[in-house]
């Protein structure tokens, strides 16, 4: 469980930079912060956001390839997140992993403090200063323009390198982020679908206990 819960946080983290790191400061290009401009009041626009993906992670200094997909659906700070197999929820207090294969569940409460208990907030905190961007390549991905913003940290974060961030320049949405880490390793985030506004319950993001009644619960607080 512990590299699955890695790779489950380094996927929320990337995640959540996809859609957060739009309300840095320009640092080096305007027309990079125009366009970030444009896609943050986008983004900021929407009740909610519900997208499919695929991720991916390869490192050839340790002959590391792996693929996989997932979706997700954010309102907020809330969020719930289906990926390898394990399903996460967080309600604004209490973070539940649902692993199905194990019939397991284990609860704790968020806590603001702790590096893995991720939100939207805390990631926009984070990710706000450090980085100085710039304009980059312009790419034809199957008719579509992709232009692509590149940022750096100004001082060492969680052994990134850089990230490049895709964005299609006629809808404003983004279409990937390639992140590129000191060791050599690159992770891959490609939205597949995405739609926003959806009609969604009140009890959406609600964990409900009775759904998984042959299910052990793990209560960490």
């Amino acid at each position: 469980m512990k590299k699955t819960t890695f790779k489950m946080y380094k996927l929320i983290r990337v995640i959540i930079v996809f859609f957060i790191t739009f309300s840095l400061s320009a640092q080096n290009s305007q027309k990079a912060k125009q366009l970030l401009d444009d896609v943050s009041s986008k983004i900021k626009g929407y009740d909610n956001i519900v997208f499919d993906f695929k991720y991916s992670y390869t490192n050839p200094n340790s002959n590391l390839n792996q693929e996989t997909k997932g979706n997700v659906c954010m309102k907020g700070d809330l969020y719930i997140l289906n990926f390898m197999g394990i399903t996460r929820i967080f309600d604004g207090k209490k973070i539940y992993n649902i692993v199905p294969e194990d019939e397991e569940i284990t609860i704790s409460s968020y806590d603001s403090e702790k590096k893995d208990d991720l939100t939207p907030s805390k990631m926009l905190t984070f990710f706000t200063s450090g980085y100085k961007y710039s304009w980059d390549i312009l790419q034809n991905v199957k008719g579509r323009k992709i232009q692509y913003v590149k940022l750096k940290p100004t001082e060492g974060k969680d052994n990134v390198k850089e990230i490049l961030i895709g964005i299609d320049i006629q809808t404003k949405h983004i279409y990937n982020l390639i992140e590129v880490d000191d060791d050599g390793g690159k992770t891959t985030f490609t939205i597949n679908s995405f739609k926003t506004n959806q009609p969604l319950s009140k009890n959406h993001f609600t964990f409900t206990e009775s759904k998984y009644p042959n299910y052990y619960i793990n209560r960490l607080d």
